[in-house]
């Protein structure tokens, strides 16, 4: 038996974010005997121990917000030019992958893959902009298009022609155990008769954590005897912590910061609530839906995250009022949270048949 097939990925780092949450799913689940994970990333992550006891090398460079655009240019074209040996580079940086795939086909790396995630980019007018550069990159550098769903093709890829790989995720292990509900509960001191409405995701602009806790402030103002948990971090935590201090909800909401246990913690919660402004494909409402957990989201999400359950509600983030009254409905119906495993499995969201599918689409770019 030859040495397994070695595929770089390319992210900024290897945090609990959405698209770095599934790489880990897929390493984990991937044949590694026949197919290896490297990293190129710029900053440490908290998978980055168990991705060298999985058998992976992390490369590392400076990223381009902290040393500009054409030393960050000239680090990857270095690095391409000493790791020309790999056959298959695998770009997640939504439009910014267009700045790595340049260098790595100037390298003559053959297979060079983008990837999207996401369906717009953040960042103020002039990282927009810089942003709408990189991308305009990608067509003539890649040879592989790669998307979470059509909408995340069609942002970053417009009328091009691109593979849809599902943000697979290990479904039995998010299966409703009130046994675990009561264990959660009681380490965070919240009795049976407490309504929890919950989220995860960082706090950045595109999660709308100003619009939730709006939401919330006029929901206990209806149901008092209710909290928010908050799962994540970001640069906006310390405004959002300050506006939540500002309504008199510090007792109400608690934020426990990024967390290696969701398929635990999504027990406790009654309700999921996830007001983004945009997504491409979220993996964490995948995972809520396994979790048997009713979803309010943002109607700017894409239907593709419906997975046909009846657990999502799309609603307009126009109307605040429209998001409480659900919440009042939700909060007042006894669920049955158990979801039949092969709901999963047959729209192609078990990470098996997900990993799969990425193993046998490596082995035919490398022939």
């Amino acid at each position: 038996m030859g040495n397994p097939l070695r595929i770089l990925h390319v992210v900024v780092n290897m945090n609990r974010g959405g698209a770095e949450t599934l790489i880990m799913n897929l390493y984990r689940n991937i044949d590694r005997s026949k197919i290896q994970f490297d990293f190129l990333t710029s900053k440490k992550g908290v998978f980055d121990d168990e991705i060298e006891q999985l058998g992976g090398n992390i490369h590392r460079i400076p990223y381009i917000s902290d040393v500009g655009h054409f030393a960050y240019k000239k680090h990857l074209d270095s690095f391409f030019r000493e790791n020309d040996t790999y056959k298959v580079v695998h770009a997640h940086m939504d439009k910014m992958s267009g700045l790595v795939l340049q260098s790595a086909k100037k390298a003559g790396i053959p297979k060079r893959i983008s990837h999207s995630h996401n369906t717009r980019s953040e960042g103020g007018l002039a990282s927009r902009i810089y942003k709408w550069y990189a991308g305009n990159l990608i067509m003539n550098n890649a040879t592989n298009l790669l998307a979470c769903s059509r909408q995340a093709a069609r942002w970053l890829f417009k009328d091009k022609q691109a593979d849809i790989l599902k943000n697979g995720i290990e479904c039995t292990s998010f299966s409703y155990s009130a046994e675990t509900r009561n264990i959660v509960r009681k380490e965070w001191n919240i009795d049976s008769g407490t309504t929890v409405l919950g989220h995860v995701g960082r706090f950045a602009q595109q999660k709308n954590h100003r619009f939730l806790i709006d939401i919330f402030a006029e929901f206990v103002k209806e149901t008092e005897n209710a909290v928010l948990i908050l799962i994540g971090e970001g640069t906006l935590k310390p405004e959002i912590v300050a506006k939540v201090k500002a309504l008199k909800l510090e007792n109400k909401v608690k934020f426990l910061g990024v967390r290696s246990d969701i398929n635990r913690i999504l027990q406790a919660f009654d309700v999921f609530i996830f007001p983004s402004l945009h997504e491409g494909l979220p993996v964490s409402l995948i995972e809520a839906q396994a979790a048997g957990l009713p979803c309010i989201i943002s109607d700017r999400i894409s239907q593709e995250v419906d997975l046909g359950i009846n657990l999502i509600e799309f609603l307009p983030i126009s109307n605040k009022s429209i998001w409480i009254s659900h919440l009042m409905k939700l909060t007042n119906i006894n669920r049955n949270r158990d979801i039949l495993s092969d709901s999963f499995s047959k729209q192609g969201y078990s990470i098996n048949e997900t990993a799969n599918e990425l193993k046998e689409f490596y082995l035919s770019m490398s022939g």
